[in-house]
């Protein structure tokens, strides 16, 4: 399979963006006339989860219908409508030799992505590499394994129907775990980069054993600091939003950090709107003297991602009482400001070392798609090649171009 992905990123490497955009729309079209068939498959899949008591955060993240099917095929169209990357100049300059360098984007080759309970991931993988000039390895795990064979199946028909190789884009007809150890032995160099998509344990494994360079995070544990020039109620509207817009997902708002001086201005009102939304708050003794609703918080609970309708709550003292919890206890991927103070916003978002910061909006906003990549693979919380929302443009790599008129070197 390995050997099938080279040869078919070698054979469409020289065709332009334009046939690639061609390529990505018949994707969408087929994924689109293949709707019936991907709800089926999806449906025994929903079918062997709950047989299997999967809980509901992952039945959430497993489940397909028409709406989402929909919005699949629209990502996907508007990745096909991104400039291309490929042959991007990053920078150009002359040397003193006379020469001249150009820094420019090119593919990195084969990905391997490892998923779980993310049908979407097939699609938002598959047309990802497509567009960065990359084929893709794909092994979904067995709770979603029937849904991914047939997006599979109709993104190939997709390809084949522009003229693209089909072997961009594969999967095996199993989910055998040995396939993922194959896969982080990097398949005697023809796989270059594997990407990890699912819980910590997954990530956990291929960041432990793999051979080959890995692009991916282990939690989303995201934060929001309130101070106490945040609008009351812009604070509660985007906290809500964080928290429960989606339970189930990476950049779901996990801890609710207090300034002391916003307990008695803030914190009742936004704890009452947790509550009555079904939000069950585990406090510090200090928030729950002024919400008594609230479920005392174990050590357990700070650091801690919870994927559910649960919210951690303590008292920091001032910004640096947050960024010293956020320091210790966050993941690196998103963490949030709310404040009116412009000095509190700027210091808080220079402060907080994480791959996304924001200052008043929700932590939802740290997606792909919002940020117009047309989707992600996932959030890169690593300090290296990418970080934050992986689109396209950070699938691909880069090479150095010279281009003289006849000098040599002394």
């Amino acid at each position: 399979m390995a050997q099938r992905a080279q040869s078919a990123r070698q054979a469409a490497a020289n065709l332009p963006a334009e046939q690639r955009s061609a390529a990505l729309s018949s994707v969408a079209v087929a994924m689109e006339a293949a709707s019936d068939a991907i709800l089926a498959a999806n449906a025994r899949d929903m079918e062997t989860a709950r047989a299997n008591d999967r809980p509901a955060a992952f039945l959430d993240r497993l489940m397909l219908n028409e709406a989402r099917l929909g919005d699949i095929a629209a990502a996907v169209r508007q990745i096909a409508a991104q400039n291309d990357p490929l042959g991007e100049v990053i920078e150009a300059w002359e040397a003193p030799s006379g020469v001249n360098i150009s820094q420019v984007r090119v593919p990195i080759g084969v990905l391997g992505v490892i998923f779980e309970a993310r049908p979407n991931v097939t699609a938002d993988a598959a047309a990802l590499a497509i567009r960065s000039g990359n084929a893709v390895l794909l092994r979904s795990g067995s709770d979603s394994l029937q849904s991914a064979l047939a997006l599979v199946s109709a993104i190939r028909r997709g390809l084949e129907a522009a003229g693209f190789p089909a072997d961009l884009v594969q999967h095996p007809d199993t989910a055998d775990r040995a396939f993922v150890g194959a896969m982080l032995s990097g398949l005697e160099g023809q796989l270059d980069l594997v990407i990890p998509r699912g819980g910590k344990a997954l990530v956990a494994r291929v960041q432990a054993e793999a051979r080959i360079p890995v692009l991916g995070h282990l939690d989303g544990i995201c934060h929001a600091y309130l101070h106490p020039s945040a609008d009351r109620d812009m604070a509660r509207a985007i906290i809500l939003n964080a928290k429960l817009r989606r339970t189930g997902v990476c950049n779901a708002l996990e801890c609710l950090l207090i300034d002391r001086a916003a307990v008695a201005t803030h914190w009742p009102m936004i704890a009452e709107a947790l509550s009555d939304a079904g939000c069950e708050i585990r406090a510090d003794e200090s928030l729950r003297g002024a919400f008594s609703s609230a479920v005392a918080a174990s050590d357990g609970d700070w650091g801690h991602e919870f994927l559910d309708a649960i919210i951690a709550a303590r008292v920091v003292d001032g910004l640096e009482g947050a960024t010293a919890h956020i320091a210790q206890y966050g993941s690196g991927h998103t963490d949030l400001v709310l404040a009116g103070d412009a000095v509190v916003q700027e210091a808080f978002l220079n402060t907080v070392d994480s791959a996304v910061v924001i200052a008043n909006a929700s932590t939802g906003f740290s997606d792909g798609g919002e940020f117009g990549f047309g989707a992600e693979i996932g959030i890169a919380t690593s300090r290296l090649h990418a970080r934050g929302p992986v689109g396209a443009r950070q699938l691909t790599s880069y090479k150095y171009v010279v281009r003289g008129d006849g000098q040599t070197r002394g």
